[in-house]
């Protein structure tokens, strides 16, 4: 079974982390919640706190086969400045492990130069900070083990784009049927 943790730091944009979760449990896919700020409830941009599964220190990464950022502010920055996430995000991108960002969070793919040569997009104005990268206005791109999307409302895409990297694109429209998602 595959198994993929979300990384939830203050400011987290909510519906980017939560879809995430949702649709990878319902796909099958072993989706751990994890703190990286030392609490086992993290609150989100908007106010809305969400108890975690495991805190950073407690994380197996060796049994991870993705690591997920999803974006919002400060979310993205707080993710970007934990210096042991960012270690284990090189190494899951030198070994070839799965990499995906949402929104203002693929800024850090484009930081630590993950998006050269890539097709990569990002919520608008942060297109700069995708550095390398072939840059797209489309909802998601999927380049090799690096999955980034745009925002918020692309959300459901980027999840489902997680669940055929790891099903299918049969289990991911199935999946898709079931949500109701046109």
């Amino acid at each position: 079974m595959n198994r993929i943790a979300v990384f939830f730091a203050t400011g987290y944009e909510e519906i980017e982390a939560l879809t995430v979760v949702d649709l990878c449990r319902r796909a099958g896919i072993q989706t751990d919640m994890v703190s990286v700020t030392g609490e086992f409830q993290v609150v989100g941009s908007h106010g809305i706190g969400v108890a975690m599964d495991q805190l950073f220190e407690e994380v197996d990464f060796e049994a991870l086969d993705m690591i997920v950022l999803p974006g919002g502010m400060p979310g993205t920055k707080n993710l970007e400045a934990h210096q042991g996430l960012m270690e284990q995000t090189d190494r899951f991108y030198q070994e070839g492990k799965g990499i995906a960002a949402i929104c203002a969070a693929p800024s850090i793919l484009g930081h630590r130069g993950y998006l050269k040569g890539r097709d990569a997009c990002a919520y608008p104005g942060f297109e700069s900070h995708l550095e390398g990268a072939r840059v797209s206005d489309r909802i998601v791109e999927v380049s090799d083990h690096v999955i980034t999307s745009r925002g918020m409302g692309c959300a459901v895409d980027f999840g489902l784009a997680i669940v055929e990297y790891f099903c299918g694109g049969d289990k991911a429209k199935e999946l898709a049927a079931t949500i109701i998602y046109a």
